[in-house]
């Protein structure tokens, strides 16, 4: 069985173990990366293909005639024309829970760093500031805990509850926004508009849908507090990135940890990239980057093709 992995460096930094990947399907051939006019020939002839972000759209879907899987090194999986590989009878895997533990300790990275404004006294000592002080210490960026603040939630599964639970390690206290677009009230959930004024931090976990796109705006950020903090993990899709940076700038926020932007890598420069943004922390998209998440990923691989094989399969999307 033929089996192509259209995106490996996209995972793999040459530090991981493919071993099992390879023992249940021995004829893989990787590609470090696949362009768009490369896709239908490396797939032509595929029974089997796992793509991390390379597109899989119903045109290239009808021409790979062999294929009979796919497999998304994801969890989302928005660049599968689903509707096309339904149609074709394919079954669709993604990846899930993988990179958990890696993303809550990115959220709390991005969080302590802005309330103990790590980046600031760093810079300080390397600008021999604290050598020239006239105490034992510098103290000139106010410094805040997390203890006793309230953290607001966006999407509750999985990534929202692991964030949580440590926020009340921290004896933060934690709210639950309603899921957006919900028409009915869930209980122990609060609507996004009373939610956002209420919370010290607000740290966003849920897809880009219709209903999530633009989700934090003019009036979201208007209703928080002039103090308070956003993380977003997430999807870049989810906040309005120009108003963002200016609410920075304005001092109408106190601070926003952001590993996602609406498009990524940013070839064309991004509102958030700009340098005189105050309080502002942007990491390239590498949350979920852990070596141990991305090996959990390539056993995930591995398990959905054996899955499959043994007609019982596993993490099916369609």
């Amino acid at each position: 069985m033929r089996g192509v992995f259209l995106d490996r460096d996209s995972l793999d930094s040459g530090d991981l173990d493919f071993g099992n990947l390879n023992r249940v399907l021995p004829e893989l051939h990787c590609y470090s990366a696949t362009a768009a006019d490369e896709v239908a020939e490396r797939i032509a002839d595929a029974e089997v293909v796992i793509s991390n972000k390379v597109q899989l759209d119903a045109a290239t879907l009808e021409q790979a005639r062999r294929l009979k899987l796919i497999c998304v090194a994801a969890t989302g999986v928005n660049n599968i024309d689903l509707e096309a590989a339904a149609r074709r009878g394919l079954t669709v895997c993604n990846c899930r829970g993988y990179g958990t533990a890696s993303v809550v300790q990115h959220v709390f990275a991005l969080l302590l760093s802005l309330m103990t404004r790590l980046p600031e006294y760093r810079q300080a000592v390397r600008e021999g500031r604290w050598q020239q002080a006239r105490q034992f210490c510098l103290l000139d960026y106010p410094i805040r805990e997390l203890a006793g603040k309230t953290l607001g939630i966006v999407g509750y599964g999985e990534l929202g509850q692991g964030v949580a639970r440590v926020a009340e390690v921290f004896g933060m206290k934690v709210l639950v926004a309603q899921r957006p677009g919900a028409v009915e009230e869930q209980e122990g959930r609060i609507p996004l508009p009373i939610l956002l004024p209420q919370v010290d931090v607000l740290s966003l976990h849920c897809p880009l849908t219709s209903e999530t796109r633009g989700l934090i705006g003019a009036w979201e950020l208007a209703l928080m507090k002039r103090d308070a903090i956003l993380i977003n993990t997430a999807r870049g899709g989810l906040v309005d990135e120009t108003l963002l940076a200016n609410a920075l700038r304005q001092g109408a926020l106190g601070g926003a940890g952001v590993d996602v932007l609406s498009l990524e890598p940013p070839v064309n420069g991004n509102p958030l990239l700009a340098l005189d943004i105050p309080n502002l922390i942007v990491t390239p998209h590498s949350a979920w980057g852990s070596r141990e998440s991305r090996q959990r990923m390539v056993e995930q691989l591995a398990e959905n093709i054996q899955g499959w094989l043994d007609g019982k399969s596993v993490r099916v999307v369609t």
